[in-house]
C-alpha cells in the first residue's frame, strides 16, 4: 500500500509544497517528512484516498510552517544587516537628552488630565486612535482632537521652558 500511495501522491505533494515554499530542495525535504509521518501511521488509513488527503494536509501545513519560519529568518537577517550602526553619545549629548527628557516629563505633568492621558496612550503606549477611544470610552474623532490639542499645549509649555524654543 505504501508504494502505491507514494507513486500516486508524491507528484501532487511536490507541486503543492513547491508552490508554497518556492524551493525545490525544501519541497523534497518536506514531502519526505510527510511520508515518514504517514509511514508511522499507515495502519490508521483504510484506503488510498484517505491517505492522500491526510498527506496533502500534512504537507501543506509543513510547507506553510517552513515558509513562515524562513520569512521570519529573512526579516531578522535584513533587520540585522540594515540596522544602522549605533552612535556613541558624548557626555554632553547625554546630558542634553536627559535635560530634554526631564523638561518633557515636567510639561506632560502640567497638561490637563484628559490631554495627558491621550498623549501618554498615543506616544508611550503606542496605541492607535481607535484603541485609545475604546480604552477611554470616547469616539475616535474625539481622540484625534485631544491628541492634537495636547501636542500643541505640550509644545507651548516646552517653548516657555526654553527647551524647544524655535
Amino acid at each position: 500500500m505504501f508504494e502505491r500511495v507514494y507513486e500516486h501522491v508524491y507528484p501532487i505533494l511536490i507541486r503543492i509544497v513547491y508552490r508554497i515554499t518556492g524551493r525545490e530542495d525544501v519541497a523534497e525535504e518536506l514531502c519526505q517528512e510527510a511520508f515518514i509521518k504517514y509511514y508511522e501511521r499507515i495502519d490508521s488509513f483504510p484506503d488510498t484516498d484517505q491517505a492522500k488527503y491526510w498527506l496533502i494536509r500534512v504537507s501543506k501545513n509543513l510547507a506553510l510552517n517552513s515558509a513562515k519560519r524562513s520569512g521570519r529568518e529573512r526579516r531578522a537577517y535584513e533587520r540585522a544587516y540594515h540596522e544602522p550602526s549605533r552612535l556613541l553619545r558624548s557626555g554632553e549629548d547625554e546630558m542634553i537628552r536627559r535635560e530634554q527628557e526631564v523638561a518633557v516629563q515636567s510639561a506632560l505633568r502640567q497638561l490637563p488630565e484628559k490631554m495627558r492621558t491621550v498623549l501618554i496612550l498615543k506616544e508611550y503606549g503606542q496605541l492607535n486612535y481607535r484603541e485609545i477611544g475604546a480604552v477611554l470610552g470616547i469616539t475616535e474623532g474625539n481622540v484625534k482632537v485631544r491628541v492634537f490639542r495636547a501636542r500643541e499645549h505640550l509644545l507651548d509649555l516646552l517653548k516657555e521652558s526654553d527647551v524647544y524654543a524655535s
